[in-house]
C-alpha cells in the first residue's frame, strides 16, 4: 500500500514532466505491450439490402464527376470519423451510373475493386480498359492512373456497385499520401483490352518479362475463372476444417501477393460446411460474393446473405459457418504482417 502522500507525490511528478512534453511508461506499460492483441476496432456487418437504397438516393443527389468518386464508406462503429474499416484499411461502396465517368486521378494509396452488382461498367487502369462482372477482382497499384465508365447503349446500361478496399490508413499513418489529377476527365487507351489477362493471365509470362515491382503484372482477375478453379479443388476433395476452400490472388511473376500492402482471397464453403473456430493477428474484411451462412465472430454470431461485408477484428476468434454453397472475397493487411515477421494464428484442434 502507498501513502497518500506518496500517491500526491507522483501526481505532482507526472504534472511536472507533462510541461516537457513526456510521460511515464509505468503507467502505461500494460496497454503499450499487452499479453495479446487488444484491437481498437469491433466485429460488424453491412447489410447490402439496406445500404442499395442510400447508394442509388447518392446518385439521384450527385454525379459521379461532383462526388469524384460517389462511395459510402463504412466505417467501423469502434472507430467512427477515421474512414476506416480496420486500423490500417478502408472499404467503401463505390457506384456508378449509366453514361457517368468518375474522372481520372492517381494516388499513392493502393485499390482493389471487388464488383457486386452490375455489368455495363469499366475500369481504365494505367491506360489499360478491364470489363467489370459481378465476383471480379480488379487492382489499382500504387501511383497509377485509374477513372471508371458506364456505358450507356440501346439498352440503357445498369447500375454497378464495387467494394473499394484500400490502404488509406496506412499512408496516413506513415505520412506518405500523395494524389493527382489527370489533364482529361478520361485517360488515354494505350493498350488492347485484355492485354494484361492475355500476357499474365495463362500462367505464362511474356519470355523476357523482368520483374521491377512487387505489383502484379496482372490487373483483373476474373470471377469465373477463380470460381471453376474453387469448384474443382472441391470435387477433389481438398476441404479444410477452418477455411473451407481457400485461395489466394497471387502475382504471376513472383508468386506473392497482388499488391504488397494488402492481401486478397477468395473461398468455397459448401452447403453445411461448419468451420472450426480459428485466430490471426491480422485483422479481414469479407465479402459475401455467393451464398448465405453465419460467421461467429468473438462469440458473436452474424448471419449473412449475399453482398454483404462484415469485418473480423485482430486475434478475434472466427467460424465460418454456410447454409448454402457460399464463396467470400476477403482482404487484410496480411503481408505487412508477414513482411515484419510479425504474423500469428492459431486453430482449434481438428
Amino acid at each position: 500500500m502507498h501513502s497518500i502522500s506518496s500517491l500526491d507525490a507522483r501526481t505532482a511528478f507526472n504534472q511536472d514532466i507533462a510541461a516537457d512534453h513526456l510521460v511515464p511508461l509505468w503507467d502505461q506499460l500494460h496497454s503499450l505491450v499487452p499479453r495479446e492483441p487488444a484491437s481498437t476496432i469491433q466485429a460488424a456487418l453491412w447489410r447490402y439490402r439496406e445500404l442499395r437504397p442510400h447508394l442509388m438516393r447518392a446518385g439521384r443527389l450527385l454525379t459521379a464527376a461532383e462526388a469524384v468518386r460517389r462511395v459510402l464508406v463504412m466505417e467501423n462503429p469502434a472507430i467512427r470519423g477515421r474512414a476506416s474499416i480496420t486500423q490500417s484499411l478502408y472499404a467503401g461502396l463505390q457506384l456508378i451510373l449509366p453514361g457517368e465517368v468518375a474522372p481520372s486521378h492517381r494516388h499513392t494509396q493502393s485499390a482493389l475493386r471487388l464488383v457486386i452488382e452490375g455489368r455495363s461498367a469499366h475500369t481504365v487502369v494505367d491506360g489499360e480498359r478491364i470489363p467489370m462482372a459481378p465476383g471480379d477482382f480488379i487492382i489499382t497499384p500504387s501511383w497509377t492512373w485509374h477513372d471508371h465508365g458506364n456505358r450507356e447503349d440501346a439498352e440503357g446500361g445498369e447500375p454497378v456497385v464495387w467494394l473499394d478496399g484500400l490502404d488509406i490508413p496506412l499512408l496516413g499513418f506513415l505520412g506518405a499520401q500523395f494524389a493527382e489529377e489527370h489533364a482529361s476527365e478520361e485517360q488515354p487507351l494505350t493498350q488492347v483490352d485484355g492485354s494484361s489477362l492475355a500476357r499474365y493471365g495463362a500462367s505464362l509470362l511474356p519470355v523476357r518479362h523482368r520483374v521491377r515491382s512487387p505489383v502484379s503484372p496482372l490487373s483483373h482477375y476474373p470471377y469465373e475463372r477463380t470460381r471453376d478453379a474453387l469448384h474443382a479443388l472441391l470435387r477433389n476433395g481438398e476441404l479444410d476444417p477452418w477455411d473451407g476452400i481457400k485461395l489466394r490472388y497471387a502475382n504471376p511473376a513472383t508468386g506473392g501477393w497482388a499488391m504488397p500492402s494488402i492481401a486478397t482471397c477468395m473461398q468455397l464453403l459448401p452447403g453445411g460446411f461448419q468451420g472450426r473456430t480459428w485466430r490471426c493477428t491480422d485483422a479481414t474484411v469479407y465479402s459475401v460474393v455467393e451464398g448465405c451462412g453465419d460467421a461467429i465472430i468473438g462469440g458473436q454470431r452474424f448471419a449473412f446473405e449475399p453482398k454483404d461485408t462484415f469485418v473480423v477484428p485482430s486475434w478475434a476468434g472466427l467460424s465460418l459457418h454456410a447454409s448454402e454453397d457460399t464463396t467470400l472475397f476477403s482482404f487484410s493487411d496480411r503481408p505487412l504482417h508477414e513482411a515484419l515477421g510479425l504474423l500469428r494464428e492459431s486453430r482449434e484442434p481438428a
